[in-house]
Parts: C-alpha cells; sequence; structure tokens
C-alpha cells in the first residue's frame, strides 16, 4: 500500500462484514483498503451455517473464497496488518496506523472489528467454545436438534436462552453455575416445560476434541452431555472506536444511525460490533448496506447534499 494514496475508505477488518462491504464499494469503483489481521472471532467453528447458499461451509472457506472474488475489483486493495490508531486530519480525512506498514490516508473509515467473547475460567470451556459450546441456535441447533442439551446461564438471559433453545433438545437443562436467581414463576414454568435447572458449579467440561461427553461438578455427580448453549459477555475486540469518542449502546456495542455512520462524522461500523445478532448471514447483509449507504454518502457531498436519503 501506498503512504501518498488517499483512500476513500479504509475498512478495518477483513471478515463477513468487512468484506461484503468491499464487494459494495469495489463495485461502486471506490478505492477502498481492507486491514485484517486474521484474527475471526468464529475461528473454531468447523461449520457456517443458516447463511444461504453456503449452508455448512467452514467460516474460512467462506471468507476465502469471498476475498478472491473481490480481488478482481482493481480499486480494493488488502493488507494483513493490525491497525494500531485511526487520527483525525485535515479537510475531515484520517491518518491510520499499524503495527508492520506506513500510515495511509483515507476519506471515511469502516469499523468491522468484531467483538471477543469474554470466557469463563471453567476447564475445558475454550477447547469446546465454537465446536460444542454454542452461542446462536439458529446457526447450530439442527445439528445437535433432539440430543441431550444444556444451557449455561443464570437470570434473565439463562431463563430465555432455555426458553430459546426448549424445542432443539430432546432433554434439556438449565446450569446457572451457582444459586439460581430466576424468579419463582420462571422456575416454574421452566419445570412445566421438562427444563431442569442445576445449581452446583461447574469444575470441568469433559470433551473429546472439543466434543463434550460430560460436566463436572463439585459436590455432585456429573451430567452427560452434547452440547451447551450459552451467551458470554464481551469486549470490543477493536478499542479505537471508543478513543474516537463513538457511543456505545448500554449493552456495549457500537451505535450507528440507519446508514451504519457512527456518532462520529466520517467513521462508520458494520458486523458483530453492533448487535447480539451474530451470524454469517447477518454479518454479510450488515456490510453490504454499509458499503452501499457509505457510496451514497460520497454521492451527497458531490452534489453537496445536507445528508444521505435512505430509500
Amino acid at each position: 500500500m501506498s503512504a501518498q494514496k488517499i483512500y476513500d475508505v479504509v475498512i478495518i477488518g477483513g471478515s463477513y462484514a468487512g468484506l461484503s462491504a468491499a464487494l459494495a464499494l469495489g463495485r461502486s469503483l471506490r478505492n477502498v483498503l481492507v486491514i485484517d489481521n486474521d484474527n475471526p472471532c468464529n475461528k473454531s467453528a468447523p461449520e457456517a451455517h443458516n447463511f444461504l447458499t453456503n449452508d455448512g461451509v467452514t467460516p474460512c472457506e467462506i471468507r476465502d473464497k469471498g476475498r478472491e472474488q473481490i480481488k478482481q475489483y482493481k480499486t480494493v486493495d488488502f493488507a494483513t496488518d493490525t491497525v494500531t490508531d485511526v487520527v483525525k486530519t485535515e479537510n475531515n480525512h484520517f491518518k491510520i496506523l499499524s503495527e508492520k506498514s506506513k500510515p495511509v490516508k483515507c476519506k471515511k473509515v469502516l469499523f468491522a472489528t468484531g467483538i471477543t467473547d469474554t470466557l469463563p475460567s471453567i476447564q475445558g470451556f475454550e477447547a469446546c467454545w465454537g465446536i460444542s459450546i454454542l452461542h446462536c441456535p439458529y446457526c447450530h441447533g439442527y445439528e445437535v436438534a433432539n440430543k441431550k442439551l444444556g444451557v449455561l446461564g443464570n437470570g434473565d438471559m439463562g431463563y430465555e436462552m432455555a426458553k430459546t433453545i426448549c424445542h432443539w433438545a430432546g432433554e434439556l437443562t438449565l446450569f446457572t453455575n451457582g444459586a439460581s436467581t430466576l424468579a419463582p414463576e420462571e422456575v416454574l414454568l421452566l419445570n412445566e416445560h421438562n427444563i431442569t435447572i442445576i445449581e452446583n458449579e461447574i469444575t470441568n467440561i469433559v470433551h473429546d476434541n472439543g466434543y463434550i461427553t460430560e460436566l463436572q461438578f463439585e459436590d455432585t455427580e456429573p451430567e452427560k452431555l452434547d452440547a451447551l448453549f450459552t451467551q458470554l459477555p464481551f469486549v470490543q475486540q477493536c478499542d479505537i472506536p471508543e478513543k474516537l469518542g463513538c457511543e456505545f449502546t448500554d449493552n456495549g456495542f457500537i451505535k450507528v444511525s440507519k446508514t451504519m455512520e457512527t456518532s462520529v462524522p466520517g467513521i462508520y461500523a458494520a458486523g458483530d460490533c453492533l448487535t447480539l445478532f451474530r451470524s454469517v448471514a447477518n454479518a454479510v447483509a450488515a456490510g453490504n448496506k454499509a458499503g452501499a449507504t457509505i457510496n451514497k454518502q460520497f454521492i451527497a457531498e458531490a452534489f453537496e447534499l445536507p445528508e444521505v436519503k435512505i430509500i
């Protein structure tokens, strides 16, 4: 990449949202640089599902195929690197600093950087995460349907996820991993739907190459299990939007407008950094919308219009 060239857009993050945005912008004849450090959040998942035409394909295969297709658009460049800072410059442009490359300048920035899940300190959890410990029944529920399933959670989250997983499971247990904080009426409803609640703390997840065989506890007998669903706390994978002054939602996601622009003019975001609804299909859709609306913003600026209108 050239230090002299001013890109229309630098996309930070080159998985599904970032690549989808690059495709829309490349087809709009915009000069784009995609910077990615090759650390996708679903790297441990053996398959991606619920994505039309790619159901059951590995996440890496989808990403690699996308990159190869985008390379035919000559205005799109790629760099394997980690961005360390984004600095505002003159004319409302931005300078992108990274670990290995010279700084580059651009007119707009799109963050498609995803989030990092905070894994609990339970032995065996990390090895199973994305394989048999799962976050999304729409992505993975069919593959474990009618088996002995569990939900790891407590309070509102545990209750809501147990209800969600219920019809996929042949047998379902809610593991609160400590004293239950469910309301009495929630416990009653779960029991009426044959959902068992176990409050004992989990000490170990026994598995075979990431596939759960049983959960072990401090003071009770192990529980056989085929898969476990949970929703983990997370942090943004990239803290630069926060440093730039972008607004965030109460639950930690980057806040964007209908045009995918953050509260900082010229800074956009798409993908898992925006929403709990984490799927390849949703990330691709968000990236496509971001690419189109950024292009529309360039058109509005060329015609000196005050704002982009979403039709």
